[in-house]
């Protein structure tokens, strides 16, 4: 990834708060705690054809909600699609593990539609380690705190900094170091029920599947949005 696009949570966030307000205000990214009927939403999954995509996608399916799964492309019909269901009025979350470009275009997609994000996370990933920015909003409260915990359980090395959208408290730093027996592919694994969790009484610990002993390297961007 290059340094232009390093860290889309700064980018797309910290040059302006409003930036992830989607348009609309801080406060209905930041304040609006999630509808009752949150649990009960759709969930919509994007990912890569990639190695991500298998361990993502099973951690999410894991998390037991409404589950549809779409691919990612970056032609125009795609574009117009997801532009269209983001405008729509079916209450529903897109969550998603992406390379940062196919990110990059999501998120700024959900801008202009209006939407609201409660998480964004940059994680950088190579032979028994990772690396994990996260900015999240008070909708994913605890989020991190649970993500530290199966980092550390999949036995990898990582660092972990979460970042809240209001800058208090300090960012929340985190840390383990790489143990034998450690299973690479897990911490994708870890973010596909996480997210898919968000807003449901799913217990926070993901399970450990085939998938999390395939190597999963390279740069990704994972996020929740609520439409």
């Amino acid at each position: 990834m290059n340094e232009n696009r390093r860290f889309v949570l700064k980018s797309m966030a910290l040059s302006g708060m409003a930036g992830l307000a989607m348009g609309r205000s801080v406060r209905a990214l930041a304040g609006t705690p999630a509808a009752p009927a949150a649990a009960a939403r759709p969930v919509l999954a994007l990912v890569n054809p990639d190695a991500a995509e298998s361990g993502f996608l099973h951690g999410a399916m894991a998390a037991g909600p409404r589950l549809r799964v779409q691919r990612v492309g970056r032609d125009l019909g795609f574009m117009l699609d997801l532009e269209h269901l983001l405008r729509s009025s079916e209450p529903m979350r897109v969550i998603g593990l992406l390379d940062d470009a196919s990110a990059t275009l999501v998120v700024d997609l959900a801008r202009s539609a209006g939407a609201r994000v409660q998480w964004l996370g940059q994680h950088t990933a190579k032979a028994g380690f990772t690396r994990h920015r996260v900015l999240n909003t008070d909708m994913a409260e605890g989020c991190a705190r649970h993500l530290g915990r199966q980092l550390h359980r999949c036995g990898g090395g990582f660092s972990l900094t979460e970042e809240r959208l209001n800058g208090t408290p300090a960012p929340r730093q985190l840390a383990g170091a790489a143990r034998m027996g450690s299973r690479s592919g897990q911490w994708a694994v870890s973010i596909g029920y996480l997210l898919a969790s968000l807003g449901t009484r799913a217990a926070m610990t993901a399970p450990l599947t085939p998938a999390a002993n395939t190597p999963v390297t390279g740069s990704f961007v994972s996020f929740s949005i609520e439409v």
